[in-house]
């Protein structure tokens, strides 16, 4: 999805299931502006919902701007016959690291579904966690 599609969901559609974990951030003032003119035009989405999914998209061309970096080991050849060499930059290593915390996430998720509506959850702030230093 790129940013022209994630306007165009915003006026159509539903966001996606969440995390239990809660990040803080403290925005330049003038994104923080351009966010409260996002919200303005979008009734229908809050603020946090539009930082999600903006960094939802931002994370993904990130991933895709990464550099491929051929290594020495020939992992298969392309429809002409032409080694394709494994990819020793930064993207094998970002989307195995993205993988496990996405596993380590998405196992502390149904404890947090089951937690009765209405009752908030301390967010997670600046390596505090319920008042305690980690």
């Amino acid at each position: 999805m790129n940013f022209k599609e994630l306007l165009e969901s915003w006026r159509v559609g539903a966001a996606a299931p969440r995390t239990a974990r809660a990040w803080s951030v403290q925005l330049p003032l003038e994104d923080a502006a351009r966010l409260a003119a996002l919200a303005e035009m979008f009734p229908g989405r809050s603020a946090e919902q539009l930082l999600t999914e903006l960094l939802g998209v931002a994370l993904r061309e990130v991933a895709a701007a990464m550099p491929y970096v051929p290594g020495t080991r020939v992992i298969s050849t392309d429809d002409h016959g032409d080694p394709v060499y494994e990819d020793v930059g930064p993207t094998p290593r970002f989307i195995e690291l993205a993988r496990r915390h996405q596993a380590s996430l998405a196992a502390r998720r149904p404890a947090a579904a089951a937690r009765k509506p209405g009752r908030a959850r301390p967010a997670t702030h600046s390596g505090t966690r319920r008042g305690k230093r980690r």
